[in-house]
């Protein structure tokens, strides 16, 4: 359930409109990271090694499991993930499958290019971090939604299969219509518990004499959120964008901020995961 931020002073006249699914976020970074080095007589390495000393089946088996995702080879997809697979938003292997099979129903054409940022070897683990682009467009209604998701995880590998999987940060966007509102969503990665933020959603454009709805909302991230659609209340905003503080929940957890805007002529949708840690901790 959708909780709105705590909010500056703005016009309220609330409009009940219904927003895009928000089923693809969180798992769209689940293909396209699963990589094997079996073979390439690795020694243990502590630090984090620079993609550019990464030896070549890896980088080659990174373009594959892309490529097995743009081509909506599920069943080879799932080939790269172990039976006991987790994921910090609660994802297991079977309910990865299923929320794959759903996304690529609604983006058909979704495209996957990853990019190797860092890599190092555990004991007889590996571990990655990628930063996954992704494009796609979705028919719903009589009109089309574009997506573009940028998202950064963490792999660990084990026996050539990803056993352990880690969003550490994400922004997706969903425009429709002919002049969808340029947006600029500002807010921080993370935050410690208890701690309170700001949520800046900037319209780029002039407002001129036109109307500008909007509303920010904040969410869990849970894996029953990644399938099940989204609805909130629109405002008239009175100003270029949403301004609003937000105070951070009292234990670690990550959310899901987003920030809708409409127009006469459409409709933008911005979503950026916030992780919330102990003060004393961090990223790990």
């Amino acid at each position: 359930m959708q909780k709105p931020l705590t909010q500056l002073p703005t016009v309220t006249q609330p409009a009940p409109a219904p927003m895009p699914s928000l089923s693809w976020r969180g798992w769209l970074l689940a293909v396209g990271m699963a990589v094997s080095l079996w073979g390439t007589g690795l020694a243990s390495s502590v630090r984090a090694n620079s993609p550019e000393q990464a030896p070549a089946p890896l980088k080659e088996w990174l373009s594959q499991v892309d490529a097995a995702a743009n081509s909506r080879d599920l069943q080879k997809v799932m080939q790269y993930y172990s039976p006991n697979f987790t994921n910090t938003d609660g994802l297991n292997r079977r309910s990865l499958e299923q929320a794959l099979t759903q996304l690529w129903k609604r983006y058909p054409d979704l495209k996957y290019k990853t990019e190797l940022k860092s890599w190092k070897t555990e004991g007889n683990s590996i571990v990655i971090e990628t930063v996954t682009q992704l494009t796609g467009t979705q028919r719903s209604e009589n009109r089309q939604l574009k997506l573009v998701s940028s998202l950064r995880s963490q792999q660990r590998l084990d026996n050539q299969q990803i056993s352990r999987q880690e969003i550490l940060a994400e922004q997706s966007q969903i425009t429709s219509g002919q002049k969808p509102p340029t947006v600029k969503l500002t807010i921080p990665e993370q935050v410690a518990v208890g701690e309170e933020f700001t949520f800046d959603a900037v319209v780029q454009e002039p407002l001129g004499d036109g109307l500008l709805l909007g509303a920010a909302l904040e969410e869990p991230v849970r894996a029953d959120g990644l399938i099940n659609p989204t609805t909130t209340d629109l405002e008239l905003l009175s100003a270029g964008g949403i301004f609003k503080v937000g105070r951070a929940p009292k234990t670690p957890e990550s959310r899901w901020l987003s920030a809708v805007v409409v127009r006469q002529d459409g409709m933008t949708l911005v979503t950026q995961r916030l992780r919330v840690v102990n003060r004393q901790g961090g990223r790990r």
